[in-house]
């Protein structure tokens, strides 16, 4: 079982993975997985999630539990079992427990030994780059913007023997 990000990148079990992605490119790649219907899925989000909605949950296999707290995650991760646990990064449950992110970082990589541990967030931030230092591995994806008409500056037309639009120089 492994869940597919783009082509020939994939994320395998018995690991901890840490991903920044587009929130629409997680949601692709977590509903295009059919073989998580067949797994226990843990899905961990904290104070508000913004990809729960767009996910696929007609499994009986996929759990959703809300950490208010850091002290609840950690709970959370030392109490489950599931094959995949997908940790949905809220910055907001650092603030003032800055001091679990170490315990919570631990947690992570032990539950990456049994399951596939996934920690997500659609950009990074403090806490969430001390948590990723101890993943086995840190993936950022960055979407491809295809820009249809090339950018011209000002001294690649001229060497091209072309003169740029508008006034450049103030004329006295």
């Amino acid at each position: 079982m492994q869940i597919e990000l783009r082509k020939d990148l994939a994320l395998q079990p018995g690991t901890f993975s840490a991903v920044i992605a587009p929130e629409k490119m997680m949601v692709d790649a977590l509903n295009g997985n059919a073989d998580l219907q067949r797994f226990l899925f843990l899905y961990i989000s904290g104070n508000y999630s913004r990809i729960l909605a767009g996910l696929n949950r007609s499994s009986k296999n996929f759990e959703v539990r809300r950490s208010f707290t850091a002290h609840q995650l950690l709970s959370t991760l030392r109490e489950s079992g599931h094959t995949v646990i997908f940790i949905e990064h809220d910055p907001s449950l650092f603030d003032n427990a800055m001091d679990t992110i170490e315990p919570i970082a631990g947690a992570l990589k032990e539950a990456g030994h049994e399951s596939l541990v996934i920690l997500y967030a659609p950009a990074t931030d403090r806490p969430f780059s001390l948590l990723a230092r101890k993943a086995d591995r840190y993936i950022e994806m960055i979407p491809v913007i295809l820009d249809t008409k090339p950018m011209r500056t000002v001294r690649a037309m001229r060497q091209l023997g072309k003169r740029p639009a508008g006034q450049m120089a103030l004329e006295v």
